[in-house]
């Protein structure tokens, strides 16, 4: 390694302490290395990239760590590293870039620039010798270099050209949103489904939970069966795959074979906290304790190993880790992996025998598809068999076998727990928090565990003590080893929105509520088209040349599609018309791309398909924390119904609060002394009930 320090050294971002000791003389994004580049009348190299992926990781060794490439890249360029979870917005206007000029996008990402920040080529992974079809880095850098020199009239038309049509994106021509695009949304999804394995596509396999999301939304809405049976297909498939962690709970990234066997290891916080919303609406739905385990398992992890103690969530685990069976070598997925002679030595022969037959595991091993040869030999932990095929198989009670293996989980773990884990990127992103607060809120609610719920409030406190500004109402997006930093982006007030908006759900605590509208304002003031309409998905930053608005629901939410939803549901709850009409008007900013490709925008299909319909409130009057009154709160967090908004009417602050938004709530209170349910519609309400069998009745109606 080289001992000599950069000027990354200085970062937070453990993806940027990563290059630190690089001999490329790194700047992290600043005005000082622009200002450099226009001095000297040189081009930028940007790499971006995160702290927990794989090939970041592959180039950083092979090319950033070489004294003969740094030479080249100090010599013709100022060199930036961007981690992409702190500054989304560089990387969105980056990737769209690429996405123009090669036809796809990955990371790391590899962007050549102009001192404004125009882009002239770019690329992702580059290999340090000609590999995939790809000229070796040094090749690159000197083709790069000569054309600078020599054809920089071309460069500039090519950056021109992109930025200006980067702009075009923002002027989608605004139309009606045609009645059939949830109908083709859904018929798209179904034509992709896989029939014989789950999920949607073929090989790799990504949980892309919001496709879960419109799906029950749309069945719902609906009355379509098969919209349910395939989400429930595909979560089942997920959680019985190795793309589960069998043994500690939570989600890997994506599965690269078609059958959920093989993941790419890394655990993102984001998909744990979409996956964990997923598992409660299909538990609301069937009442499957299947989907309740798999829930809580996932909250269970987080809290364990993802959990910064003063209550913020951290971002990622790395898909890397240090291979306990050969500790000199690192490789994907090592820490999860097993040998069958590992097992049978740890568990004993007989326990071993059943574990082994119902997760798939073999003495050469079972990963499906290995072309880098990383799990020769080796198991990845998969329900290969039922319990009751297990019983049949052994001749034993279906009861033993499941203790059994529960027992032989427990042992695994433990033994596992003492290898070195991969590296912990434990920054802590606003937005990513807002989507676990909300997921742990409902996962409480629904699973009936208060301390799930106790955990989202803590994380709440976080945010407010470290990442949020209550003089300027604005919010800082990455906090880490104690200091905060960075603006907040869109993404990071609307999640957090919704995040508080859940709680408040929940726990129906006043405060939860004004800080959501607070927050709400502040992101009206700082990200809001005043010509267009919908929200830029960054703030203004100089040497950015476009601000975008992102139009796809992709691995996480665009933003605009949270902040749609947002603005619909507080505009109900506080009766405030032009909130309303703000989330109608992102529809018509996003008509374009809805009507082209509806399949692009689920999660903002789930808006419009609200926005279609009156809204419901389920008002419950009574004492707050009272038996009767927890237990009505508990009939309505079992049924699933993603358009109702829940009240607690409690006599004190929390009504109040309401009442001045809503007069309507100042009529409602208990009935004979007890806790009193009412179901209402676009602010009408049914008749008031007060026994828990007459609201499950109102409610199934």
């Amino acid at each position: 390694m080289n001992m000599k320090s950069n000027r990354l050294i200085n970062e937070k971002s453990p993806y940027l302490l990563q290059h630190a000791y690089n001999p490329v003389d790194w700047y992290p994004w600043s005005e000082e290395a622009f200002a450099r580049a226009r001095s000297e009348d040189k081009p930028i190299f940007l790499s971006i990239g995160y702290s927990t992926c794989h090939w970041c990781h592959v180039m950083a060794h092979e090319s950033f760590e070489s004294p003969e490439i740094a030479a080249l890249l100090n010599k013709w360029f100022i060199c930036i590293k961007v981690d992409r979870e702190e500054r989304p917005d560089i990387d969105q206007m980056y990737m769209a870039a690429t996405q123009a000029m090669t036809g796809s996008g990955g990371w790391p990402m590899s962007v050549f620039l102009f001192p404004d920040g125009k882009p002239f080529y770019a690329a992702t992974y580059i290999p340090p010798k000609e590999k995939f079809g790809s000229p070796g880095f040094p090749v690159l850098l000197e083709a790069v270099h000569s054309a600078w020199q020599k054809r920089r009239d071309e460069l500039q038309q090519t950056a021109d050209k992109l930025i200006h049509a980067l702009e075009g994106g923002n002027l989608q021509q605004m139309s009606k949103i045609k009645d059939d695009v949830s109908e083709r949304a859904y018929s798209s999804l179904a034509g992709n489904y896989d029939t014989q394995y789950g999920g949607f596509g073929e090989a790799p396999k990504f949980p892309r939970p919001v496709v879960f999301n419109f799906l029950l939304t749309y069945a719902h809405v609906h009355g379509n069966r098969q919209g349910v049976e395939m989400t429930l297909a595909a979560l089942k498939a997920m959680a019985a795959g190795g793309m589960y962690d069998q043994l500690g709970g939570g989600f890997h990234r994506y599965s690269v074979d078609g059958q959920w066997r093989v993941p790419h290891f890394e655990k993102m916080l984001y998909d744990q906290a979409q996956l964990l919303d997923s598992y409660l609406d299909a538990f609301q739905i069937t009442g499957d304790q299947l989907y309740a385990q798999i829930a809580e398992e996932v909250a269970r992890y987080v809290l364990r190993d993802m959990r910064d103690p003063n209550g913020g969530f951290y971002s990622a685990e790395d898909a890397d880790s240090e291979d306990p069976y050969a500790s000199t070598k690192h490789s994907e997925g090592a820490y999860y992996l097993w040998t069958e002679e590992d097992i049978v030595k740890t568990l004993g022969v007989k326990a071993a025998n059943i574990f082994n037959f119902s997760y798939g595991v073999e003495f050469d091993g079972n990963a499906l598809a290995d072309p880098q040869k990383e799990f020769t030999g080796r198991n990845i932990l998969y329900r290969s068999k039922r319990p009751e095929e297990a019983a049949t198989h052994f001749k034993m009670e279906v009861q033993e076998i499941e203790a059994s293996l529960e027992q032989s989980r427990n042992i695994l773990f433990e033994k596992r727990q003492k290898r070195v884990r991969p590296h912990l990127d434990d920054k802590v992103i606003t937005a990513w928090n807002g989507m676990m607060i909300g997921a742990l809120a409902r996962a409480g609610a629904i699973l009936q565990k208060q301390d799930l719920v106790e955990a989202a409030e803590k994380a709440v406190r976080f945010i407010q003590t470290h990442l949020h500004d209550p003089e300027s109402g604005e919010l800082k997006r990455r906090y880490r080893e104690g200091a905060a930093g960075l603006p907040g982006q869109l993404d990071d007030y609307c999640f957090l929105v919704s995040g508080l908006l859940d709680l408040y759900q929940v726990a129906q605590e006043p405060d939860l509520l004004a800080l959501a509208l607070d927050l709400t304002e502040t992101s009206l003031r700082l990200f809001w088209d005043k010509k267009e309409g919908g929200f830029f998905d960054s703030i203004p930053d100089v040497n950015v040349p476009v601000r975008l608005k992102g139009d796809y629901d992709g691995a996480e939410p665009a933003a605009n599609s949270i902040a749609a939803m947002n603005l619909l549901r507080l505009g109900q709850l506080t009766a405030n018309e032009d909130w309303q009409q703000k989330a109608a008007q992102i529809l018509r900013v996003f008509s374009a791309q809805i009507n082209t490709y509806p399949p692009a925008l689920l999660q903002m299909l789930c808006v419009w398909e609200q926005v279609q319909s009156k809204p419901q409130q389920i008002v419950i009057a009574g004492n707050r924390g009272r038996a009767d009154t927890l237990a009505m709160l508990t009939a309505v967090n079992k049924q699933y119904n993603p358009a109702w908004i829940v009240l607690l009417a409690d006599g004190g602050a929390n009504q109040k609060f309401l009442a001045e938004k809503l007069p309507f709530l100042e009529t409602v209170g208990m009935r004979e002394g007890r806790a009193t349910a009412y179901v209402c519609k676009d602010f009408t309400c049914q008749l008031p009930v007060t026994s828990v069998e007459a609201l499950q009745e109102q409610l199934r109606e």
